[in-house]
C-alpha cells in the first residue's frame, strides 16, 4: 500500500473510531444519540437476549483475538504492517456500531435513583469515566494505540519504534485505568435496566478475562519490569492488594 493511501486510511479508521466512541458516551447515558441502551419500549425475552449476547460475544472475541500475538503475525501476511493497528481499530468499531444499532432494549428496571442530587453524583462519575478512558490513552501514547502513530511513520519513511513501557500518572496508582473508567462509566448510573445490566455485567466479566491475555503479553514483552509493576501496583482499584 502506498504511503498517503496507508496514512488517509488511518485517519479514516481513526475518525470512525472517534465518532464510535463519542456515540458510546450517549447510548450508555441514554443522551444525544437517536438510539441508546434503553430506547424504546423493549423487555425481556430470550431471543432479546440471546441477539445481546452474541453482539456483545462477537466485540469481545474482534478484541481480544486480534490483539493476540499469533493472531498477528498470521494477520500481517494479508495486511501491510504499517496499517494493522488501524485495521484492528476499525474492526472494533465496526463491531460496536453494529452493536448500537441492533441491540434489543430491555427496560425492565432493576434500580433507580430517585434523588436529584444523587443522580447528578452518578451521572458525573460515569463522565469522570468516560474521561478516565481518554485520558489513560493520552498518558501512554494515544497516537499509536489507535494507529495513527504508525501510518505517520510510514508515510514520513521512518521506521516504526516501540513506545517501550512507562507508568505515568494514573498507571502509578492503577495498571489499566483505562478498563477502570469503563468499568465506571457502564456501572456509574442512576437507573439501571435489566438490558443496561447485561451489558454492564458482561463488558466487567469480559475487562477480567482481557487483563489476563494483555498481561500475559506485557510480560513477554517487558519481562521482570512488568512482573515487578504487577507486584507493586494494583490491577484497578488503588486500594486493594498489590497485585490484584
Amino acid at each position: 500500500m502506498g504511503k498517503v493511501a496507508a496514512f488517509v486510511y488511518g485517519l479514516f479508521a481513526y475518525v470512525i473510531f472517534l465518532g464510535t466512541f463519542l456515540y458510546a458516551i450517549g447510548f450508555v447515558g441514554n443522551v444525544l444519540v437517536p438510539k441508546s441502551i434503553d430506547s424504546g419500549a423493549g423487555v425481556f425475552t430470550l431471543p432479546a437476549l440471546v441477539v445481546d449476547a452474541l453482539l456483545l460475544g462477537l466485540f469481545a472475541i474482534q478484541h481480544s483475538v486480534m490483539a493476540r500475538q499469533g493472531f498477528k503475525k498470521w494477520w500481517r501476511r494479508i495486511v501491510p504492517t504499517p496499517i494493522e493497528r488501524s485495521t484492528y481499530v476499525l474492526m472494533a468499531s465496526l463491531c460496536l456500531l453494529l452493536l448500537y444499532w441492533q441491540w434489543r432494549p430491555m427496560t425492565e428496571v432493576v434500580w433507580e435513583v430517585q434523588n436529584s442530587a444523587g443522580q447528578t453524583i452518578l451521572q458525573a462519575l460515569s463522565l469522570i469515566g468516560w474521561l478516565m478512558v481518554l485520558g489513560s490513552t493520552m498518558m501512554v501514547s494515544h497516537l499509536d494505540l489507535f494507529g495513527l502513530r504508525q501510518v505517520g511513520l510510514y508515510m514520513s519513511g521512518k521506521g516504526y519504534t516501540p513506545i517501550g513501557f512507562k507508568t505515568p500518572m494514573l498507571y502509578k496508582h492503577v495498571r489499566h485505568p483505562i478498563y477502570l473508567g469503563f468499568l465506571i462509566a457502564f456501572w456509574a448510573t442512576p437507573k439501571m435496566t435489566l438490558g443496561h445490566l447485561v451489558f454492564a455485567i458482561a463488558t466487567a466479566g469480559y475487562i477480567l478475562l482481557a487483563i489476563q491475555f494483555e498481561e500475559r503479553d506485557l510480560i513477554h514483552f517487558f519481562g521482570d519490569a512488568y512482573k515487578q509493576y504487577r507486584e507493586r501496583v494494583p490491577m484497578l482499584l488503588p486500594l486493594t492488594k498489590k497485585g490484584r
